[in-house]
């Protein structure tokens, strides 16, 4: 293989959102994997004990505090982890917030404050991470979306609203890279148990799962762990070069019926 199509031996990946869920098993499977990690999230404590934890199993980590909805505060995690590890070469944009509410009761302001986050966010590790890796002629961004952006839920309507729209930035993302040898890509996780959502109140929670299956997007109570969707990324980011993953949708499989 052409040495211009070659992954370099080390190759250093931030995830963001990496204090819970989907980010930080991500952190564990691509730690293992060989890479070394910088772990971004506002909840600094739990970032700090992952990293340790990933040191003690042999791997590399570092862990900085990261507010995506920030510039000044994603350029400088940017600096530091890379003066920590070196160019990185794998981006995770993971980092994510939903409320529950009735689109026509939350106020302007806290649809907003989702639609910055969950998408504004990923637009500002784009624009931090992904020119070096244009520069360098390689590299992967992979963006944590989620099966909203095909299937909008009721009572999670600015939710829903930001997926929508990463995945259109990141299709348009996908287009614009082409040629550039740097690898745009999606994880579109199904019903999942991770952090997201568990500091919800337990009467709303209920509410809009009951809305879920009323409009039949529950179709049964099967949800993934974030270890699937960790190993999905790392499937992404592991692939050859010239070879691009650009999408994997990734649900819950029914429970096997018995057969009568």
């Amino acid at each position: 293989m052409s040495k211009k199509y070659q992954h370099p031996d080390r190759r250093p990946a931030v995830i963001t959102g990496a204090s819970s869920g989907i980010g930080a098993e991500t952190a564990r499977v691509l730690a293992a994997a060989g890479h070394p990690v910088a772990l971004g999230a506002r909840r600094v404590d739990a970032l700090e004990e992952l990293a340790a934890a990933i040191r003690a199993g042999g791997g590399e980590a570092v862990a900085h505090a990261l507010d995506v909805t920030d510039d000044d505060a994603v350029a400088e995690f940017a600096a530091k982890a890379t003066a920590d590890l070196g160019d990185i070469e794998v981006v995770v944009s993971n980092a994510g917030l939903v409320a529950p509410g009735a689109t026509i009761e939350v106020t302007s302001a806290r649809f907003a404050r989702e639609i910055d986050l969950n998408l504004v966010g990923a637009h500002r590790i784009v624009r931090t991470f992904v020119p070096a890796m244009v520069e360098r002629r390689r590299g992967d961004i992979v963006f944590v979306s989620s099966d909203v952006a095909v299937r909008p839920r009721p009572f999670m309507s600015a939710y829903s609203a930001g997926k929508w729209g990463l995945e259109g930035m990141a299709n348009a993302l996908q287009m614009e890279l082409e040629g550039t040898g740097v690898r745009a890509s999606i994880v579109r996780p199904g019903p999942t148990w991770s952090g997201m959502g568990t500091d919800w109140d337990d009467g709303d929670a209920a509410f809009v799962l009951d809305q879920w299956v009323r409009f039949g997007l529950a179709r049964h109570p099967h949800f993934l762990k974030a270890r699937a969707h960790a190993d999905a990324i790392a499937t992404i980011v592991g692939a050859p070069r010239g070879v691009h993953l650009s999408l994997l949708d990734v649900n819950p499989e029914a429970p096997v019926e018995e057969r009568s």
